[in-house]
């Protein structure tokens, strides 16, 4: 079941990347790369901590934990930033909206599923240790962008080459 379940979600996520404009997909996947090493860092530090208690052999431990790094929040990640970029106050929306979803619902969801458990966290720690992420990340793309050539400056240098 669970085998089938990852499997699910990293097809439904990574299908819908078709759909992601190429130099989007591109200009954000340093910071979604960054982002998802983010949660498997704490996905390695909250597992042996007890924060929550997965069911299965490591192995599989380790799998849920790659397939929802590479899989729905790679993914979503790039298409927040793809759709809310340069605006903020929309990024901050979207991403309270969204790790609500995560930490209420779905979290409810996974846990009936007999996906993981949460044990010393609860919802709320989920929801705020997300949300903070996300601030994270748009920091870390701002940095990326500032030290981006920008278009002009491309075409400058190869006009003098």
């Amino acid at each position: 079941m669970q085998a089938f379940f990852r499997i699910g979600l990293i097809l439904i996520s990574w299908g819908t990347v078709f759909f992601l404009p190429k130099k989007s997909f591109f200009k954000y996947l340093p910071v979604t790369l960054f982002s998802s090493l983010i949660i498997l860092t704490e996905y390695l530090i909250g597992a042996p901590r007890n924060w929550w208690k997965a069911k299965g052999d490591i192995k599989t431990i380790a799998n849920n934990g790659l397939a929802f790094a590479f899989g729905p929040y790679f993914i979503g990640s790039l298409w927040v930033f793809r759709l809310t970029y340069g605006k903020f106050w929309l990024y901050t929306l979207l991403n309270l909206i969204l790790d609500w979803i995560l930490a209420y619902p779905l979290n409810t969801f996974f846990e009936k599923i007999n996906l993981y458990k949460l044990k010393k966290i609860k919802p709320i720690h989920l929801f705020l240790f997300s949300l903070g992420y996300s601030f994270v990340n748009y920091g870390f793309q701002l940095i990326l962008d500032k030290n981006q050539p920008t278009e002009q400056q491309i075409y400058q240098r190869q006009k003098r080459s």
